[in-house]
């Protein structure tokens, strides 16, 4: 009878808690896919609830996607290029939106090609198909890894190629290379039956790149008004990565409750890849997750005036705030 009697009432606290939940939509970059799983594992391990937010995740169709839906205020938080939305604010000055945690503190920004089609070093795009979906983030970055490795954009063709036909093309030969995310483009030519050995993967960032990757950006208005609603955001997505960190199999699990048709090990893999290689640098070893070195950050937006001519004079701080980040600018997780 005591045991009913604090069933009932555990019924009730959480009910009330629920009804006192906040809205939160999120607008991801992509699909629900392995490096998505953090955010899903928020969910279902209580991290946005214990923060009192009801998030509601919502898939994207590139890295430009959530950029305008978070500053026309139809999303206040999605996951996004900041490179993009550098771009974004310069030819929109004053919009509502910001970066305030990084997340691919090493962007998976890459060119992946088949060494069997002779593509195994940037020099050798030259002369070779490239296929480049136009809101690729990857292609967005394309012209200052073009500048900072010497490469002749007339002698690259440039095909211009849906996400849905960018890995099926490169596995027909019908394209040379791809731009895309290194862990994403690897892994679906592995699905096509592309022999792994026979896939390059040049990641930009190892080829003379400074920038940044992905980060969750916010709407100004909403974070002027609800700073403890987007700081609370930011602690479950740092406390969901935790736990992707340290039990992968079930933030996977938690991402494959909303994708029934995913290959979980394929995830799984592609979840790994983006951990070892985007989220847990040196840096973030050293300073936590979420925020950026002002230095670099400099540098980027001088790689970044190579090939992008600014119209207003680039201010880092336009861009990204670490004012909802803990005390010493990042989230220890590892």
């Amino acid at each position: 009878m005591f045991y009913r009697a604090m069933l009932a009432a555990a019924g009730i606290v959480v009910a009330t808690a629920s009804a006192a939940q906040d809205k939160m939509p999120f607008a991801l970059d992509w699909k629900f896919e392995g490096p998505s799983a953090p955010y899903f594992a928020a969910i279902d391990n209580g991290h946005f609830a214990d923060a009192g937010l009801d998030v509601e995740i919502s898939a994207g169709q590139g890295s430009l996607d959530a950029i305008p839906k978070v500053a026309t205020g139809g999303f206040p938080v999605g996951f996004a290029d900041i490179n993009s939305l550098i771009k974004f604010l310069d030819q929109n000055p004053g919009a509502p939106v910001i970066a305030i945690m990084m997340v691919y503190d090493k962007p998976p920004f890459a060119v992946v090609g088949l060494k069997s089609r002779g593509v195994m070093a940037p020099k050798d795009l030259e002369g070779r198909i490239l296929g480049a979906p136009p809101p690729d983030g990857a292609w967005a970055q394309f012209p200052a890894f073009a500048s900072a490795n010497g490469l002749d954009m007339s002698k690259i063709i440039v095909e211009p190629v849906g996400f849905p036909t960018r890995e099926p093309m490169l596995a027909a030969g019908e394209v040379d290379s791809v731009t895309g995310f290194s862990f994403s483009s690897f892994l679906n030519l592995v699905r096509l039956g592309v022999p792994e050995d026979d896939i390059s993967t040049i990641l930009m960032a190892d080829h003379g790149l400074a920038l940044y990757g992905n980060a969750i950006i916010v709407n100004t208005d909403f974070a002027a008004e609800n700073q403890d609603m987007v700081k609370g955001f930011l602690s479950a997505v740092a406390n969901g990565w935790a736990d992707a960190i340290a039990d992968p199999d079930a933030a996977i699990a938690s991402l494959v409750a909303r994708n029934p048709a995913a290959d979980a090990e394929l995830e799984k893999r592609r979840l790994q890849l983006a951990l070892d290689a985007n989220v847990l640098t040196d840096y973030v070893a050293a300073n936590g997750l979420g925020g950026i070195d002002a230095d670099r950050m400099a540098q980027a937006l001088e790689q970044l005036a190579e090939t992008y001519e600014f119209q207003n004079p680039p201010d880092a701080s336009l861009y990204f705030s670490s004012d909802f980040l803990p005390e010493g600018g990042g989230f220890m997780i590892n």
